[in-house]
């Protein structure tokens, strides 16, 4: 199958658009044809295989892709076997994606792109190193880290908020900045983040020489096809579900968009409900017509989704235009250029039958957590909770449907703490603590002695730094 951006251009290989990660014109890569239907399979490391072989067959063997999943799922690299258990709480169903080495959604896919990178890259220019830039708003930066931590000719960079990520999410990608690894903070937001990462691919050997420069971001197609496989085998487990509605905690889009691919390839979903906190520029775009991002970003309990402009918006567009490049070029042109797009009204039409949205306040993501616990004594993160939120919104107090659980509540012990009515100590330890003595619910694996001793000290530069940053670290390494 080849792959072919979003804004025109020729087909290129799953191992190029996986090296590549941006496409040369600053668009995506997209399938450039249908995807092969997902089949059912006996266990997720199968279905896995069987969902990437469809997809990446031509550049990666059968046997290739499968000692991936095997060693990137197995081998108790997942604290639960099932990797994505299904909790049932009251008559929906909870899709833990938090079982990780880092005890978040991003571990999925991150436990598979690295190989994905690191073989293509033997296959196609072997004498080259890789420099992974990477824009986080929390948890992709320590999952890409923990990914590629020892992998030799790849070297990461993460770019983080400063003051925009929780505690426990700092103290992770700190904890892993060593050896081929370095997480920065910018004085900033996400959003400049994102949009300096993107520059910097902008001018590509200009600023970095004898060294390949890719992403370990959703604009990544290595990371977007990965996570199509656990909407798959939650719709496999919940054959009697219907209609089978995805609630999707939504900041960058790529989760979301993962379940709008896995759909294209025959998953049984009757729908996609976009859940945002209070930068509610997805749900406003999705209700008007008009994404604009010209507006504050306010920080929120759900620092993941503090984000004004989703790239993966660009997928959904470009699906919903069905292919027309130059519609979507145009569009993203207004959008960097004026700060917000107009969508045509029948791109509009086609996401709205696809996507329904709601925006969750902090307020009511607290409601959210401390209902759930008093009626079910089941604990959820705040992400999680404005998924519930948007469930109750679009479909009903109480519909049925299944909400994605992005990533442990102890990654953000506060706004748990603030949701059950406990009174918060400022170290997170103590918070921990608290949590555990409250609800009885261990402190997961992955995040066990995260913040014994003392922490190492964050590198901090301005937004306009980032590209003297890489170039000068390219070169120290």
């Amino acid at each position: 199958m080849q792959f072919i951006s979003t804004r025109g251009g020729e087909g290129v290989s799953a191992a190029h658009a996986i090296l590549q990660g941006l496409a040369p014109d600053g668009g995506l890569y997209m399938p450039e044809g249908p995807l092969p239907r997902i089949e059912e399979a006996d266990g997720y490391i199968e279905l896995a295989a069987r969902t990437l072989q469809g997809a990446f067959g031509d550049s990666y063997s059968e046997a290739e892709l499968t000692a991936m999943c095997q060693a990137g799922y197995g081998g108790g690299r997942f604290s639960d076997p099932q990797v994505v258990p299904l909790a049932a709480v009251g008559n929906r169903r909870v899709l833990e994606l938090f079982h990780g080495p880092t005890a978040s959604f991003k571990d999925i896919a991150l436990s598979l792109l690295p190989p994905l990178m690191a073989a293509a890259r033997d296959r196609l220019m072997p004498e080259r190193e890789i420099l992974v830039l990477t824009a986080t708003s929390g948890d992709t930066g320590s999952a890409t880290m923990a990914g590629f931590e020892g992998m030799p000719g790849i070297r990461v960079i993460v770019f983080y908020p400063q003051g925009g990520v929780s505690p426990v999410q700092e103290a992770q990608m700190l904890r892993l900045s060593r050896g081929n690894l370095r997480a920065v903070a910018i004085r900033g937001d996400f959003d400049q983040a994102q949009q300096g990462v993107k520059h910097i691919f902008a001018q590509g050997s200009k600023l970095v020489h004898g060294v390949m420069l890719s992403s370990a971001n959703s604009i990544n197609i290595g990371r977007l096809l990965p996570q199509m496989v656990y909407y798959a085998w939650a719709a496999q487990q919940l054959q009697s579900l219907t209609p089978l509605i995805f609630s999707v905690p939504t900041g960058n889009f790529g989760d979301i968009f993962a379940g709008t691919l896995a759909m294209e390839a025959g998953l049984p979903a009757a729908r996609l409900l976009v859940a945002t906190n209070a930068n509610r520029v997805l749900k406003d775009a999705l209700e008007t017509g008009v994404y604009d991002r010209r507006r504050r970003l306010t920080k929120t309990l759900s620092p993941s989704m503090d984000i004004l402009v989703s790239s993966n918006f660009e997928r959904a567009l470009y699906l919903a235009l069905e292919g027309d490049t130059v519609t979507v070029r145009h569009a993203m042109q207004q959008l960097e250029l004026e700060g917000h797009m107009v969508l045509p009204p029948g791109a509009l039409q086609a996401m709205q039958r696809r996507y329904g949205a709601a925006a969750c306040s902090d307020a009511q993501a607290l409601e959210a957590m401390a209902k759930v616990w008093d009626k079910h004594g089941y604990l959820m993160d705040p992400h999680t909770a404005s998924a519930w939120h948007a469930l109750d919104k679009v479909m009903g107090e109480g519909a049925p449907g299944v909400v994605l659980s992005t990533a442990s509540p102890y990654k953000f012990p506060e706004a748990a703490l603030r949701a059950l009515g406990l009174p918060v100590q400022p170290d997170v330890r103590d918070q921990w603590l608290a949590l555990r003595n409250h609800t009885n619910l261990p402190v997961p694996q992955a995040l066990q002695g995260l913040l014994e001793g003392e922490l190492p000290r964050a590198h901090v530069i301005d937004p306009e730094h980032m590209a003297a940053y890489v170039q000068e670290r390219a070169a120290a390494w």
